[in-house]
């Protein structure tokens, strides 16, 4: 099976396809207001009545439990809500300073590929995450962007350390995709401690400003549109808090 670092990255539409709708929420979004949207969305991207979309949102401190959820991978099951969130993967924690963006596509009008889609998904981090001079890298074993750091004591096998900076979770219903990514700006990386993130106990989790960075959100989100469209093609900016990012 081909390696993901080696399918081609682009994941452009079919000529004549509008550009995706790019919309930024303010403030922190309940989660299950998040999926029903994504549902909703999802649906008229398929009926042909709403273009594709991608949504940038934070939430309220959380963890969601995808489809391979081990319940002993909730360490702390009492320290914040959890959401059955229908994706795939395990579990994962989402709260205030990190970015997580729903991914809305209709894989019909680009591949018909899962594995090639999240291959997408992971350059368009990596090349986000390459405008602030940080080196994302792909695990074949792990899905998701990981960062090397050298600044910490290598793992017992002499491997590097390395800490999960990105995650990637995504559910696909006739071919039209919801769900997506995160990307830890700023977030508490304690709250992490009462899940096995993604179900891996090894390495740890680091973000932006951990790293060293003094990265906002609107940084943060004005490269991953440049980045997007690099990756999957046009988008389009509506609203007030949209036309800042663009």
């Amino acid at each position: 099976m081909t390696e993901r670092s080696q399918i081609a990255s682009l994941f452009l539409p079919v000529p004549g396809t509008a550009p995706v709708e790019w919309r930024v929420e303010p403030g922190l979004t309940d989660y299950q207001d998040a999926l029903a949207f994504m549902e909703a969305r999802a649906d008229t991207i398929r009926q042909g009545s709403a273009p594709e979309t991608v949504w940038l949102v934070e939430h309220p401190p959380l963890y969601t439990a995808g489809t391979s959820a081990r319940d002993e991978d909730l360490v702390e099951p009492g320290k914040f809500p959890v959401y059955a969130a229908g994706r795939g993967g395990e579990y994962t924690y989402h709260g205030p300073g990190q970015r997580v963006a729903y991914v809305m596509l209709d894989l019909k009008r680009r591949r018909e590929d899962v594995r090639a889609f999240v291959a997408a998904l992971e350059e368009w981090i990596i090349r986000a995450l390459g405008r602030f001079n940080v080196k994302g890298e792909r695990r074949e074993d792990r899905v998701g962007v990981w960062v090397v750091r050298p600044d910490r004591a290598p793992m017992l096998d002499g491997t590097p350390a390395e800490d999960k900076i990105a995650a990637i979770g995504i559910r696909l219903r006739r071919w039209v995709s919801f769900h997506g990514i995160s990307i830890n700006v700023e977030p508490d990386l304690a709250h992490f401690s009462g899940i096995v993130p993604c179900g891996v106990s090894d390495h740890g989790v680091t973000s932006l400003v951990d790293l060293g960075l003094p990265v906002t959100m609107h940084d943060l989100d004005v490269a991953l549109k440049a980045s997007f469209e690099d990756v999957f093609g046009p988008s389009e900016a509506l609203g007030n808090e949209v036309r800042r990012a663009s």
